[in-house]
């Protein structure tokens, strides 16, 4: 047998507090309650949609139902990228590398008093395979049965050592088959969810969801009896951390050290965790002009990546041409791209724009009696306005080429890059070591425009680089797996199905005079990084309520 992995005692966190709380979380004499830790939520819209079904293709879904819902891994940032055992007891695949056989914990039970079970894990990880609409995790076994009680064999239909990271993801929790089974998945908004995870939905209302800390949580009993989760955007969550109104919060904020953390040194922690990733440009390789090579090469080689990690106050944060983050992938990474800094290449783009056949005129790139006016979609509910307007105006200073910015909610935008309904849009690249960067390239996860794809939203068809991550994913070797993260590093580079433009890093703001014990990014084992579900519960039961 190959590659096992077993896992480990989860830490307890404190006993839960006693002080009298209201159904919202609010003490009972008003104010904020003692026990209760507040996230400011700035990517969620200013309101929530009361939608726990993460199998069904709606874009709207509640905000951090992997509080509730749990998968059976987890990646840890900590180390390396690694994925390690959570619902699951141990995972090992056979010689072949097709069959893993999964070792389920048997302390698990979902909030309604039922044990998890082999049988709903089967069902769980099967939805994914009764419709293409089910797969937004971007799942590739093929088959999952029961062998026993407590084990269950995922199969997949070509050798996939490097695969376990999409059973960590949010969207393929473990769900009680009582429950779900029978319901129409894609209709059925689950409004009262019932999960394997260590809080309870307690109230719902559109601007706050108040989640309850189970007493009977298998990992242990949390510190704080109640998560509440209000929307607010990167502008205002500023001030409600000044005020100690919200606890927690995701936000990248400009001059945080002078204008936050040197206010209340003790308490005001502004932290940055590297994700393995980076903030990238991806073109629809599916559509003209940006199925020519000359044409990505042109627009990639003049991002003002300088100037943009400069405005946001992370000098040299700009990311490799490979989009592997040196300070954590610096022993793979090829040489000549080590270290390597971006910088803007206007008479080389302009070659690479002639090579392309293509002209520029009014702003258009003209070509064959058709002329196209590229569009730039982006997050705006991470105030990306300013950069997507660097990148265009040196586009257009640089190239002549006249793009049009257009920023989306965060929801709509994860919408159109799924169905391709757009030319040009910024996401993140990342995942679970090498092979969870570039496994989103592979034409197995294509679909055709109008289609959604849970990952290649660039809709990349390469044979090349179909061929380097089959190597990638199916090899046991260590050999071979690096020769082929070489492969696609020259791919990205050169062929450019999507250009990186910054480190990306999880920016993590707290308010710690009402709850302290938090990690830090010099010591750490787990992100206190509310959607990693796993972590975000490594973190909370760890805290304890600040000595006054």
């Amino acid at each position: 047998m190959r590659a096992a992995v077993t896992a480990v005692a989860i830490p307890l966190g404190a006993s839960a507090c006693t002080v009298g709380t209201g159904a919202d979380g609010t003490g009972a004499e008003g104010g904020k309650d003692a026990d209760a830790l507040v996230f400011g939520k700035t990517d969620g819209g200013t309101t929530f949609v009361r939608n726990y079904n993460m199998f069904g293709p709606a874009t709207q879904k509640s905000p951090n139902s992997e509080l509730i819902y749990e998968p059976l891994v987890r990646i840890d940032y900590s180390d390396g990228g690694k994925v390690k055992p959570w619902l699951a007891k141990s995972l090992e695949f056979d010689e072949s590398g097709t069959t893993l056989t999964v070792k389920l914990r048997d302390d698990v039970k979902f909030s309604d008093g039922k044990p998890m079970t082999a049988d709903d894990v089967v069902f769980s990880l099967s939805i994914p395979l009764t419709d293409p609409a089910f797969n937004t995790g971007g799942t590739t076994y093929d088959r999952v049965a029961k062998k026993d009680a407590a084990t269950v064999a995922v199969h997949w239909p070509r050798p996939a050592f490097s695969e376990l990271g999409q059973l960590a993801s949010p969207q393929l929790p473990v769900v009680p088959r009582h429950i779900w089974a029978g319901k129409d998945l894609k209709r059925w908004t689950n409004p009262d969810p019932v999960g394997t995870g260590p809080f309870t939905l307690e109230r719902f209302a559109p601007q706050q969801v108040t989640l309850g800390a189970r007493t009977d949580y298998w990992g242990g009993r949390f510190p704080l009896k109640h998560f509440k989760i209000i929307p607010t955007s990167g502008d205002a969550v500023r001030a409600q951390l000044l005020r100690g109104d919200v606890d927690w919060a995701l936000v990248a904020w400009n001059g945080a050290e002078q204008e936050y953390v040197a206010k209340n040194p003790k308490h005001h922690l502004y932290q940055k965790y590297a994700t393995g990733g980076a903030y990238s440009l991806f073109f629809n390789t599916a559509e003209a002009p940006f199925d020519n090579v000359h044409v990505r090469r042109a627009l990639a080689m003049t991002i003002p990546r300088k100037d943009i990690v400069t405005t946001l106050q992370r000098p040299g944060t700009e990311a490799g041409p490979t989009g592997l983050v040196d300070e954590i992938y610096a022993d793979v990474i090829l040489p000549e791209y080590r270290g390597k800094v971006q910088q803007v290449d206007a008479e080389g783009a302009r070659k690479e724009l002639a090579l392309s056949g293509f002209e520029v005129r009014g702003g258009k790139l003209v070509k064959d009696g058709k002329s196209y006016a590229p569009k730039l979609s982006f997050n705006q509910d991470f105030g990306w306005d300013p950069y997507a307007n660097m990148m265009v105006r040196s586009w257009e200073q640089h190239l002549g080429i006249k793009v049009k910015s257009v920023g989306a909610p965060g929801a709509n935008l994860f919408d159109q890059q799924q169905s391709g309904d757009f030319d040009l849009t910024i996401t993140t690249t990342g995942g679970a070591g090498v092979a969870g960067v570039y496994s989103a390239l592979s034409s197995r996860a294509y679909r055709p425009l109008g289609e959604k794809a849970a990952t290649n939203f660039g809709r990349w068809k390469d044979k090349s680089t179909d061929a380097a991550i089959d190597k990638l994913l199916s090899a046991d070797d260590p050999t071979v797996t690096t020769s082929a993260g070489h492969e696609l590093q020259k791919i990205v580079a050169e062929q450019v199905p999507y250009s990186a433009i910054y480190n990306s890093y999880w920016f993590i703001a707290i308010n710690a005079e009402h709850w302290s014990g938090w990690p830090t990014p010099e010591h750490f084992s787990y992100v206190p990084f509310p959607g990693l579900g796993p972590d975000t519960t490594l973190a909370l039961l760890k805290l304890k309520q600040a000595v006054k």
